[in-house]
């Protein structure tokens, strides 16, 4: 198909395209109320706003002429406090809690990142392509995500001599990102049906505050802005970190190190609380972080959706649709048969699985919310809140990274 030819851009400078994004997650939340079948299903509220939004550009660009371009750096900025907030609540102690749930959901994604990659690989020599292009629809932009797709693009381009890599991956992981959104509630729901499977019953916590234990504090202002110092610190440490991991020659995304960043301050905090006092009052900073970290992930996604230019996907459209599809068919089959079984077949096993999508099409932050949409429906489920963020959040980056330079290299 032709490019069109677009006479006018409506632009939307940072305030606007925020602003915006805050009225679509209300959009969101409406049309939940409004159609049944998006509860039934588990859909987050942030994604069908965001996807309103981008058919509605789409409509302008193909029907009026019209390009609508979104400036989405406070995108960028979200996805790190919200990455940071999942360090500070990761409290290192833990991982014991997790045991061998963890350890058997780390070997399942990292497994699957192999099948991943051999699909991609194994499309693009069909489609005539250089094998390794098919990494770009592989782990780097599904399990990976944009970060890590943009991360690794220019090795692609001017090592490799891909020339479209970029374009194949960012195409993949818009693609991949709305399958990761919209086939997490339906397996859940599938599971829980075939398997005679109940909810919890017992009311969900926030998703900053799934990983703590005890009673939960007052909301307060002192410990909203203590929140917000300690986030603000895990971004400027995260800073150094990534400096200091761009010097092994390792492509990882800017959110890793603001995760190992909040990681490192929750357990110096810890360690040090008897002696700093309210500097470091963990039962009153985590309500604020909870807070933080819920608006930042809901805007987060919205803007991940409503940034999508669906026109970019023309030249590109048939390998990638032809390799996303089985990407997604594989993700299903692989969760239903194999994760669920070995996570438990349980309840909790259901809400692992409702996230194992957004580890292995999207991104921690639709794995959260699509575990959030189903607990909220069920009831909480604190083992699979507190081991598939430590899993697609920082393990799997890891192993992502080194299995991407054997296979590219």
């Amino acid at each position: 198909m032709p490019e069109l030819d677009i006479p006018h851009v409506l632009q939307a400078d940072g305030l606007v395209t925020t602003t915006i994004a805050i009225l679509l997650f209300f959009v969101g939340r409406r049309l939940n109320q409004r159609f049944a079948w998006l509860r039934r299903y588990s859909i987050p509220e942030p994604v069908v706003g965001g996807l309103f939004c981008a058919i509605v550009v789409g409509v302008l660009y193909y029907g009026f002429g019209r390009q609508v371009q979104f400036t989405l750096d406070a995108r960028d900025v979200l996805l790190l406090y919200f990455f940071a907030a999942i360090g500070l609540n990761s409290d290192v102690r833990t991982l014991r809690q997790g045991g061998w749930p963890l350890l058997i959901l780390v070997l399942l994604a990292g497994g699957f990142i192999l099948l991943q990659n051999g699909v991609g690989m194994a499309v693009a020599s069909a489609f005539g392509m250089d094998p390794r292009a098919g990494l770009m629809t592989g782990s780097v932009s599904l399990t990976g995500g944009v970060g890590t797709t943009l991360a690794w693009a220019p090795y692609f381009t001017d090592t490799l001599g891909i020339a479209n890599a970029g374009e194949l991956g960012l195409a993949s992981n818009m693609l991949g990102l709305i399958a990761a959104c919209v086939v997490g509630g339906p397996i859940a729901g599938f599971l829980m049906q075939r398997h005679g499977i109940a909810g919890s019953g017992v009311a969900t916590l926030e998703i900053g505050t799934a990983y703590e234990q005890e009673p939960r504090a007052r909301l307060r202002y002192e410990g909203v802005l203590h929140a917000l110092f300690w986030l603000n610190m895990a971004l400027i440490v995260g800073q150094g970190i990534s400096a200091l991991i761009d010097l092994t020659g390792l492509n990882l995304p800017d959110f890793v190190g603001c995760l190992m960043a909040g990681i490192l301050i929750r357990s110096i905090g810890d360690l040090l609380r008897p002696r700093v006092g309210r500097l470091w009052n963990w039962p009153a900073i985590q309500p604020g972080v909870a807070l933080i970290s819920d608006i930042c992930l809901g805007l987060f996604l919205t803007m991940a959706l409503m940034g999508l230019q669906v026109w970019l996907l023309q030249d590109v459209l048939g390998f990638v649709a032809t390799v996303i599809t089985v990407q997604v068919l594989l993700v299903v089959l692989f969760t239903v048969f194999v994760v669920f079984r070995l996570m438990g077949r349980d309840y909790e096993a259901v809400v692992v699985c409702a996230g194992f999508g957004g580890i292995t099409l999207g991104s921690t932050a639709t794995a959260v919310a699509n575990m959030s949409a189903v607990t909220r429906q069920y009831g909480n489920a604190p083992q699979a809140m507190l081991i598939v963020p430590l899993v697609c959040g920082f393990f799997i980056d890891l192993a992502n990274a080194l299995m991407i330079g054997v296979l590219a290299g």
